[in-house]
């Protein structure tokens, strides 16, 4: 056979080889899942669900897929969703022995944080380390630095109202923004944005990426690609990165390739959508590397996150190296960000489009929130009222910020959940997305967002708050829900009760996008000074 004839009969052959080794699989079922329904390509190749995560929904696909097939959907030869709330606790609960999916490992940098580690050890030794940093008490300590950064967002917003009311508008540059009606009309999500990193940047490390000041999205990485692996940043050359738009690429590229075939990986990394994406992984740890040594090199007067860090150790007594500084800090920075700037994001969409939701929370916010004084609401003013704590929950549910079912690997001896068995190995998730919208559990309207079903829940406040699944649970739940919480409740208080929102565009639902997480795309809306 020459050259040639062997260069065609390998490609002649190596698509069937290609085909005939997912028939078998299929055809071997080796995780037992064959006769749970599903889409027809999830049967022979978990492609199927890269394609799916690739487009933007994947939570809103596979929420159409439990509505045809039940609550358990299998999405690739290896994994099932189980889209049931008693499901939950099985899962994710302590002590079950499932493992996170290889999914996780599309997200690590430098090295595992506590986020994207697979080794039980490795997790509970840095759980430990970091969990005391985000008790509740020492959450509250956080506060005053919390209320500045929104202080100085309510000074940006009422220099454009004050342009906006004299017909003024605003470039890019701001945001941005236009004045029409008496009222300033912006796309609220990047100031969000704005205030989230500034806010976790101030909180991690004792100083924020001024972008609220700026009203630009920027932040400092080394100008040099082969700083990337130095921990010890000291050079003076940094260039910037539209950070946000890159934590976007990094959610986006881990979502569509970590549930890819391990085989496929490789030549999915060289197609332009994936290349595109993948420089977002060094250039965020770049950032990471900068702030860190940052900090490190100038301390804070004051205790933050990362100074936190520092002083815990583990069973061991042994404290956290460089490394493990730099990759926590990134994960603070990261998760601490964008998902409370998506969350606050769809909760001001969702209470402006509800016009008697939002003056019955304006009731409550100016009976309890005093602003003689201070501009921003504080945490004992705004601890007990139980119709900003409903909509912070319903605006939760409903927009379910991190929506799919979190891949857990079913340990040795398998797993028993909800009358089903799924033998070892089988990868199992449950997609808070679905559950959240229940009409078991949230009755005939659960797509809707009423706050109120949260005050008349009565015997179904246990059903409910089961199925409520923001920061998911167990060992690997969120560890900063105090902290994301806290600033969820200030910036919801604070902004409802100086300014009343309306939606540019009242008739359209709020779009999102999703990698990782489910992120609004926009949200315009037109807001108007109460006192004005």
């Amino acid at each position: 056979m020459t050259y040639l004839q062997y260069c065609v009969a390998t490609f002649l052959l190596l698509p069937a080889a290609v085909v005939l080794v997912h028939i078998l699989v299929y055809l071997v079922d080796p995780y037992g899942l064959r006769q749970h329904p599903g889409p027809f390509w999830a049967k022979f190749s978990s492609a199927w669900l890269g394609w799916v995560a690739k487009q933007g929904h994947r939570s809103e696909v596979i929420h159409e897929l439990h509505r045809i097939y039940g609550p358990i959907v299998r999405i690739s030869p290896a994994e099932v969703s189980i889209a049931d709330a008693d499901a939950f606790a099985v899962v994710y609960g302590h002590g079950n022995g499932a493992l996170k999916s290889s999914l996780y490992d599309e997200f690590v940098s430098i090295d595992c944080s506590m986020f994207n580690t697979r080794d039980r050890a490795q997790h509970a030794r840095k759980r430990k380390i970091v969990s005391h940093a985000f008790s509740h008490k020492s959450v509250l300590e956080l506060e005053t630095h919390i209320r500045r950064h929104i202080a100085l967002l309510l000074v940006q917003w009422d220099r454009l109202y004050d342009g906006a009311v004299k017909g003024m508008s605003g470039s890019e540059g701001e945001g941005g923004w236009s004045g029409h009606n008496g009222r300033l009309w912006l796309n609220c999500f990047p100031w969000m944005n704005y205030l989230a990193f500034d806010t976790i940047g101030d909180l991690a490390l004792g100083t924020s990426f001024g972008m609220i000041t700026s009203a630009h999205d920027a932040a400092p990485i080394p100008a040099k690609s082969t700083s990337f692996t130095d921990l010890e940043f000291a050079n003076p050359e940094v260039t910037h990165i539209p950070a946000i738009a890159v934590l976007n690429g990094r959610g986006e590229y881990a979502a569509a390739m970590g549930v890819l075939p391990a085989w496929l990986r490789p030549f999915a990394a060289q197609l332009p959508w994936y290349r595109a994406r993948a420089q977002s992984t060094p250039e965020l740890t770049g950032m990471a590397i900068v702030a860190v040594s940052k900090r490190l090199a100038v301390p804070v007067d004051r205790v933050d996150l990362l100074s936190q860090l520092q002083l815990g150790s583990d069973d061991r007594g042994e404290l956290l190296d460089r490394k493990e500084l730099t990759v926590e800090a990134q994960s603070f920075i990261l998760a601490g960000s964008d998902t409370t700037a998506n969350s606050i994001t769809a909760i001001i969409h969702h209470i402006a489009a509800n016009p008697s939701v939002q003056s019955r929370l304006q009731q409550e916010l100016d009976e309890y929130v005093c602003t003689v004084d201070e501009p921003t609401a504080t945490y004992e003013q705004i601890k007990h009222l139980p119709y900003l704590e409903a909509c912070i929950n319903e605006g939760m549910r409903v927009h379910s910020t991190v929506g799919l079912g979190l891949p857990r690997i079913v340990p040795e001896g398998g797993l028993t959940i909800c009358g089903h068995f799924f033998p070892a190995r089988s990868v199992v998730g449950v997609p808070a997305y679905t559950v959240h919208r229940d009409p078991e559990i949230w009755g005939h309207d659960a797509d809707v967002f009423r706050p109120e079903r949260w005050l008349d829940a009565n015997d179904k406040l246990p059903a409910m708050l089961k199925a409520f699944n923001p920061f998911s649970t167990g060992s690997r739940g969120c560890v900063g829900r105090n902290l994301a919480s806290l600033e969820l409740t200030l910036f919801a208080a604070t902004l409802f009760r100086r300014y009343r929102f309306v939606l540019a565009e009242p008739e359209k639902s709020i779009e999102t996008c999703e990698g990782f997480i489910r992120k609004p795309v926009r949200c315009d809306v037109g807001i108007k000074r109460r006192d004005s």
